[in-house]
């Protein structure tokens, strides 16, 4: 492989085409090809980002021998075949969230991965956000102490996407906000956390809005003619091995009076606590028997470049990722053990051996 990461990028949606103009600054990388499905959609973005090459599918371009890493940033059904054949084609993997629709296929893509020797990273871009870092770092120093209990979660009050297309299609989608946005709470907490093991798992899903389509958002097209089974609501409660607790709670469409549309995260120590609220973090702590509340200032960067630049020096440097293939899987388990606790009402037990 030379010195350039040649990237090849399966799905020219949304989605994709962050990660092309992300890619496309990086003086150690280049967007070689791209594919989608629908190949005009690819072919005019390989003319609004100078792609070279638009391969005729997916399989083709994973098949191109110049291509050393590809991003999959499709649809979720599509993500394990997607990074398996990736994987058992050697190329590096940059997998968009969630890592699959269910923690059995995750597992054969952590599987594929350990088999290959090659690089596979989640793209769960909220870890770089400049709040995040500053809030790491915090943690790092030990400010925190021991975190033994988190909130989090994101409450949208209408905002179901494409009602109808693979977004509210359980067996396409693998859920509705909980493993759409919840995803993305639920990774960032566990980080700040320092990844502890979950052993158990309780959680109940609602779908008030979706089947009544109701509570209709802006992201996503349509589908009137198809149909919505996932929830649109959820909450859980998640044990750890280390005695930690975290609540999650997410919506796509909910009566939430009051309550912010930010995404959330309150992490509670034994030194002091932290939160981001959207834009904002804060600090607490106790001194002379007076709470203390300070601002949390970001670290500057944009998220998705320093996520993007990464990928490549972890591609360059033969390094494994911070969010790896284990923490895809371990999302993915929960996620599961959330939807299983909803429908028989039991709280669900993790085995990691």
């Amino acid at each position: 492989m030379s010195s350039i990461v040649k990237i090849g990028i399966i799905g020219a949606g949304a989605i994709g085409n962050a990660h092309m103009g992300a890619f496309q600054k990086l003086e150690g990388a280049q967007v070689a090809a791209i594919t989608d499905v629908f190949l005009p959609h690819a072919e005019q973005r390989a003319q609004e980002h100078n792609i070279p090459l638009v391969h005729q599918s997916p399989q083709a371009l994973l098949e191109d021998p110049d291509i050393d890493a590809v991003v999959v940033a499709v649809p979720n059904k599509f993500h394990a075949p997607l990074a398996i054949e990736a994987l058992r084609q050697g190329k590096h993997v940059l997998l968009e969230k969630p890592m699959s629709i269910d923690s059995e296929t995750a597992r054969r893509i952590v599987e594929a991965k350990e088999q290959s020797g090659k690089i596979l990273m989640m793209a769960h871009q909220m870890r770089w956000e400049g709040l995040s870092r500053a809030l790491k770092g915090e943690i790092e120093e030990g400010k925190l102490g021991r975190i033994y209990n988190a909130k989090a979660g994101w409450f949208r009050k209408k905002g179901i996407p494409g009602w109808g297309s693979w977004f509210t299609r359980m067996d396409e989608s693998g859920g509705g906000p909980l493993i759409d946005i919840g995803v993305h709470m639920l990774d960032l907490t566990l980080y700040m956390m320092g990844n502890p093991k979950p052993v158990s798992v309780f959680g109940t899903t609602y779908a008030e809005f979706g089947p009544k389509k109701a509570g209709i958002g802006s992201w996503g097209t349509p589908n009137w003619d198809g149909y919505y089974d996932v929830e649109d609501l959820a909450t859980a409660l998640i044990k750890f091995d280390n005695g930690a607790t975290l609540s999650l709670e997410v919506s796509w469409a909910a009566h939430a009076a009051g309550l912010s549309e930010d995404p959330f995260i309150y992490l509670m120590g034994t030194d002091a606590g932290a939160s981001i609220v959207g834009s904002t973090g804060k600090t607490v702590t106790h001194e002379n028997n007076i709470i203390i509340e300070s601002t949390l200032a970001p670290l500057e960067g944009d998220a998705r470049q320093l996520m993007s630049e990464h990928f490549v020096a972890c591609i360059q440097e033969g390094k494994e990722p911070i969010t790896t293939a284990l923490s895809g899987y371990t999302n993915n388990r929960i996620l599961d053990a959330i939807y299983e606790s909803s429908k028989t009402g039991n709280e669900v037990k993790l085995n990691w051996d």
